[in-house]
C-alpha cells in the first residue's frame, strides 16, 4: 500500500513533514518527464508540490500546443499577471541580484519552471520543446551543494528539485520578490526525512533484515551514517 499523496510506502509516508504549507506568492511549475513519474514516484519533484499550494505538475515529453499538457502550459505562459522563468542556468539567466531583475518582476506573479526529471531525461524534454530555452532564464544568486547523498549530480553546484525551490525561495524572499512569512522549512524537513527513510532502507539491506529490491542492491556492502536521523525524526 502506498499513500495516495506523496506515493511512499505505507508506513513512510511524508505528508505530515510537508506541512505547514509554504505560501510564497510564487506559481511554481513543474514539468516532469513520464519516466520520473513512473519508475521514481518518490522524486523530489512531487514532494516540492506538495509543499507548495498553487504549484502545478505538469507530466508529459511534448509540451507544445498541439498536447493536452501543452496547451495548460501556453495557458499559463500567455496570462499576463505571470513572469515565466525556466531554472536554467546561463549568462543570459536572471538572478535577485542582476541589475533590473526587480523592475522587470514588478507587477507580476513570478512563476518558476522546473523540469523535474533525470539529467538525461532532462535534455530529451529540451530537444522536444525548443521553445522553452527561449522563455527568461532564471539562475541563482548564490553557490549551493546538494544534500542528495543517494544521487549523484554531473556537478557539484547542480541541486535537486525541491532544494532548487528551497534555495530560489530563499533568495526571492531576501529580494522581497516572494512573501516574507512565508517559511520554505517543510521542503527540506520532508527532503531530509525521506533521505533518512532511504538510507535507513539501504542499511536493513545491507544487515540482511529487508529484501534486495534492486538490481543495484548488490553494491551497497557498508552501513552507511544518517546525518539527519534525529533533525528528520527517524526511528
Amino acid at each position: 500500500m502506498r499513500c495516495y499523496k506523496c506515493f511512499r510506502p505505507e508506513g513512510y509516508c511524508l505528508c505530515q513533514y510537508t506541512k505547514p504549507p509554504v505560501e510564497t506568492g510564487l506559481k511554481f511549475i513543474f514539468l516532469m518527464h513520464p519516466k520520473e513519474a513512473k519508475r521514481q514516484r518518490t522524486g523530489t519533484g512531487r514532494l516540492s508540490h506538495l509543499c507548495l499550494p498553487d504549484s502545478e505538475i505538469l507530466m508529459g515529453l511534448d509540451f507544445t500546443r498541439d498536447s493536452v499538457v501543452g496547451r495548460r502550459l501556453f495557458e499559463l505562459l500567455e496570462d499576463p499577471k505571470y513572469l515565466p522563468l525556466l531554472l536554467y542556468p546561463g549568462d543570459d539567466a536572471w538572478n535577485v541580484r542582476k541589475e533590473g531583475f526587480k523592475e522587470k518582476a514588478a507587477g507580476k506573479i513570478l512563476m518558476p519552471i522546473l523540469v523535474d526529471a533525470t539529467w538525461f531525461c532532462s535534455r530529451k524534454i529540451l530537444q522536444h520543446n525548443p521553445f522553452l530555452l527561449d522563455l527568461p532564464k532564471m539562475s541563482f544568486a548564490g553557490e549551493y551543494r546538494s544534500i542528495f547523498t543517494f544521487k549523484h549530480e554531473p556537478r557539484p553546484e547542480c541541486v535537486s528539485t525541491i532544494e532548487t525551490c528551497y534555495y530560489l525561495i530563499k533568495e526571492l524572499q531576501e529580494a522581497g520578490l516572494a512573501n516574507p512569512a512565508a517559511n520554505p522549512e517543510p521542503l527540506m524537513t520532508s527532503f531530509k526525512k525521506m533521505i533518512s527513510d532511504q538510507l535507513r532502507a539501504e542499511n536493513e539491506r545491507v544487515q540482511g533484515l529487508r529484501p534486495s529490491t534492486h538490481g543495484y542492491d548488490w553494491k551497497y556492502t557498508k552501513i552507511k551514517e544518517d546525518p539527519f536521523k534525529e533533525e528528520a525524526g527517524s526511528n
